[in-house]
C-alpha cells in the first residue's frame, strides 16, 4: 500500500484505488450550494480560503488556475461528478472561485461536432 505524503493528496491503495470515500470528502454533503452543470467553467480568482479546507479543496484550486469545466475538474480528481460539485461550490462560497458559462465553442447541435463526438465513442467501444 502506498499512501499520500502528509494529507496532501487523497490516500490511495495499489489494487484498492482511493482508501477515503467520496462521500467524506464533502463531509456527506450532496447538494452544492450554487447551481453547477457539468460543463461549467470555474476559475481561480486568486483569493485564498479564508477557511482551511480539505486537499482535495486544495486540488482543485490549482486545477483552475486557468477556466476548467467541473467535468474536467472531477475526472482530474478522481471523484464523482456531485462531489466535485459540492468541493467547487465551498470554494465560490468563499470567494476562492468564480465561475461563467459553459464555453462553446461550436453550436451544441453542430452536425460536425457530434459526428466528431460519436466517431471517438465508437473507437474506445
Amino acid at each position: 500500500m502506498s499512501a499520500a505524503a502528509a494529507g496532501d493528496r487523497p490516500w490511495l491503495d495499489d489494487a484498492a484505488g482511493r482508501l477515503v470515500r467520496p462521500f467524506t470528502v464533502s463531509d456527506g454533503r450532496t447538494r452544492p450550494s450554487i447551481a453547477l452543470d457539468l460543463m461549467s467553467q470555474v476559475m481561480a480568482t486568486g483569493a485564498a480560503p479564508p477557511v482551511h479546507l480539505g486537499p482535495e479543496h486544495g486540488q482543485a484550486l490549482d486545477l483552475c488556475r486557468a477556466p476548467l469545466p467541473v467535468a474536467e475538474i472531477a475526472a482530474h480528481l478522481k471523484l464523482p461528478a456531485v462531489v466535485t460539485k459540492v468541493l467547487l461550490s465551498d470554494l465560490v462560497d468563499c470567494g476562492a472561485l468564480t465561475t461563467g458559462p459553459p464555453a462553446y465553442h461550436h453550436h451544441p447541435t453542430d452536425r460536425a461536432l457530434l459526428e466528431a463526438v460519436l466517431d471517438g465513442l465508437r473507437r474506445h467501444l
